[in-house]
């Protein structure tokens, strides 16, 4: 059976991940899945990791950085940590604010074969929607979207997102400790790394529920870098035919 290991960011999320914390562990205990728990914390002065510590939940695990520097490498420091462990299989990501649900995870998890296939759960796909967000961050989201499809050449229709399944085969494959983006270009540097690496996909629809309660991490800053690093992959697959960082 595959043993799964779930990475979950936080930088002050003290109230969002005691819940998401709480459903997990309903799932986990009527779920045929095993899966263990790593909160990857950048230091949150709200005390997030002492929070989740305290919970003494036994399958859940605290891995503190010592400085907020972005989802890209609190990522890969999770990741570089897992791997270590070869009893887990495959590897997921979600947010710790609750707009990746609880509810979605089965279907993720159903997805799950043999095959190094990237599993990513998407919004813009039959069946998958978003809540909480207005008609003019909607629109701004699907353009980026068919933008970077168009640009990278691959045709998901979530590059951005980042509630995904990697298997560890997957993951051991790419060269991640050469790998530098930091904002949200690291989902679309790992989805260009894994389509690179021959890697198939399953895109599974999922109910995106923007936060309500707390500070959004996306900022114009992180659009524009998102849409500068798109731009020049593109370019660099364009002239090469190849995906080259």
């Amino acid at each position: 059976m595959n043993k799964i290991a779930i990475l979950i960011p936080t930088y002050n999320e003290a109230v969002s991940i005691v819940e998401l914390l709480s459903k997990l562990t309903i799932f986990r205990t009527n779920s045929q899945y095993q899966f263990d728990l790593v909160v990857i914390d950048d230091n949150s002065p709200d005390q997030t990791a002492d929070i989740v510590e305290n919970l003494r939940i036994p399958w859940v695990h605290v891995l503190r950085r010592p400085n907020k520097s972005g989802i890209g490498p609190a990522y890969r420091a999770g990741f570089s940590k897992v791997l270590a462990d070869p009893q887990y299989t495959h590897i997921a990501t979600m947010d710790a604010d609750g707009s990746h649900r609880v509810e979605d995870l089965p279907a993720m998890f159903a997805a799950i074969s043999s095959s190094n296939a990237l599993i990513l759960g998407t919004r813009w796909m039959p069946g998958g929607c978003v809540v909480n967000w207005p008609k003019s961050r909607q629109l701004l989201s699907k353009t980026g979207t068919r933008y970077a499809k168009v640009a990278l050449g691959i045709d998901l229709n979530d590059l951005t997102g980042g509630f995904r399944i990697y298997s560890a085969e997957l993951l051991n494959s790419l060269k991640l400790k050469d790998m530098d983006a930091t904002g949200y270009c690291f989902q679309i540097e790992m989805a260009m790394a894994a389509d690179a690496a021959g890697a198939g996909s399953i895109q599974v629809p999922i109910t995106f529920i923007e936060r309500i309660a707390g500070e959004s991490k996306m900022s114009l800053g992180i659009a524009i870098e998102a849409f500068g690093y798109v731009t020049k992959l593109g370019i660099g697959r364009a002239i090469t035919g190849i995906y080259r960082r």
